[in-house]
């Protein structure tokens, strides 16, 4: 007769800080090379879009360039050229241009 011989069981590794070590890494370096520049970038856009005024000149994300007309809660009315003015979206406006540029265009 044979005898079964039986291991006796490991046992179970605890999972430590160096495990994870690499994971905490790269978390920071995401937090620090994307997510934080994209929060500080948004933060810096809404400040913009509530300091908007009359008579602003922006660029839309379309590539627009215009003078604010007319602003209201959700859109924002643009004179693109001499008597052509257009309705876009607040959200839609890029960038904030110096006083005459459009001029120099």
């Amino acid at each position: 007769m044979i005898s079964l011989a039986h291991a006796q069981a490991a046992a179970p590794a605890t999972p430590g800080l160096t495990d994870f070590l690499p994971l905490i890494i790269i978390f920071i370096l995401f937090w620090f090379m994307l997510i934080r520049p994209q929060m500080k970038r948004a933060k810096e856009q809404k400040k913009m879009l509530s300091d908007l005024t009359k008579g602003d000149e922006v660029v839309t994300a379309s590539g627009q360039v215009g003078k604010v007309t007319k602003l209201g809660e959700q859109y924002v009315a643009l004179e693109i050229a001499d008597g052509v003015i257009t309705h876009v979206q607040k959200q839609a406006i890029q960038t904030l241009l110096p006083k005459g540029t459009i001029k120099s265009l």
